[in-house]
Formats: structure tokens, sequence, C-alpha cells
């Protein structure tokens, strides 16, 4: 099993992701003693206490200056698939972000899927409404719910099994929509897809993101048009 995080500058958020995703390796290890979990971070051109944050944990850290989130989870996924013991082609890949929190279902759901068959597993992401605003977070929930995922396709929260990324390609270098990019080779070869929001997680809700057009950028452009001030009465 390989859990890969791009990091840049997540000195604020990169604690609570990563005391997230130990609590659901020991919670897929209870049901799994033996199971073998190389959790990799990719430490992308940081420049504040990120690093030292990931040293805390047990995980592997990696450092590039790609400052390209396409490269940190291609970087990610192969130092991960390089550090288990199991054959490349019987793991599975979970991918998340570090502003993300997982619950502890995360890993032995996408396991559960990946032994029914599934090659590729589209989990639902939900903003911190504690980031936005009362109106904002009200729409979320009136627009969203539980059982019927979209099959949206968000890095956060996304697993594929390894021969199938490797077939497809792996993940391209690209600066933003790897993740979308990725999910496309896969589908392309037909692969056994999954959307659930079995394994939700929890995203920042921050409207400034690492990347131009990710998930903040869509929360920016989701609460311009939800909290837009209505426009005055004729005459007033």
């Amino acid at each position: 099993m390989a859990v890969v995080i791009p990091a840049h500058d997540e000195e604020a958020l990169i604690g609570r992701c990563l005391a997230a995703v130990d609590r659901a390796v020991s919670h897929a290890k209870e049901r799994t003693p033996d199971l073998d979990v190389a959790v990799v971070v990719v430490l992308d051109a940081c420049t504040d206490t990120t690093a030292a944050q990931v040293r805390r944990w047990p995980v592997e850290a990696v450092e590039i200056g790609a400052r390209r989130v396409g490269t940190a989870r291609r970087v990610g996924v192969a130092h991960a698939l390089g550090a288990l013991s199991a054959s490349p082609a019987d793991t599975w890949i979970a991918m998340t972000d570090a502003d993300t929190v997982v619950p502890s279902n995360w890993i032995s759901h996408q396991l559960d899927l990946a032994e029914a068959g599934v090659d590729l597993v589209l989990g639902t992401v939900r903003p911190d409404f504690a980031d936005l605003s009362a109106r904002h977070a009200a729409y979320w929930r009136a627009t969203h719910h539980r059982g019927a995922p979209p099959g949206n396709v968000h890095g956060a929260n996304l697993g594929v099994r390894a021969s199938t990324y490797a077939r497809a390609g792996g993940i391209p270098d690209l600066l933003e929509h790897e993740d979308v990019a990725l999910v496309g080779a896969a589908r392309a070869l037909g692969a056994r897809e999954r959307a659930s929001d079995a394994h939700e997680v929890e995203t920042s809700g921050r409207f400034t993101g690492r990347t131009p057009a990710g998930y903040a950028a869509f929360l920016a452009r989701v609460h311009a048009w939800v909290d837009a001030p209505p426009l005055a009465a004729p005459g007033a």
C-alpha cells in the first residue's frame, strides 16, 4: 500500500493531515496486521517549517524543487513503490493533499474496493466549513448528498491500482490537473472505476491554493457567486 502526499509550504495544516493518515494506517493494520504501508510526503520547494514537521511522523520525506504538483505526485509514487516489498503490480496507491484530513477508513475502504476488482477509486471531498461563510456552507450541504457521489476527480482523494497506474503512464508532470489526466488515461484503458463517498475527506476551505485552478480556486468562484450581494431594487 502506497500513500502519497505532495506538500508545498503547508506548515499550518500538514500536522493534522499526517495525524489523520496515521490513524487510517492504524485502522487498516488492525484488520490486516501484515499490511505493508509506505507513506511518502514529497516536500516540493518548501521554505517554511513543513519539512521539520513532517519528520516528526513515521513517514518518508522526499525533497524536490519542482514547484509542480504533477512532478511531486509522480516522484512520491515512484519512491513509495520502491520502498515496498510487494510487487508493484499488486500494490494500491492512495493519494491525498497536505491540507486534507482523511477519515479512519480511508485506506481500508479503498483496499476493500481493490479486492473486489476495482482499479480506480474517485473519492469525494468536502471543504472545512469553518473556512466558509454560513451561506456558502449551507449551499454546499444543499447541493451535495451522501450516497450519490458525482464521480469528480480530486487528487486529495484518489486511489488507483499500481498496474493500472503504470499502464496509464503514471501521473504526468503538470502544474495542475495532473489527477484528471491520470484518470482520463486510465479510463481509456478500460479501468474498472468506482466513485465513493464512504471515505470522504475534508480539505481546507481556503480560496488561495497551491495551484492556479485547483480546489481553492473552485471554492473562491462558488463563494463569489453564493455570497454576492443582491442587486439593489430599482429606484433604491
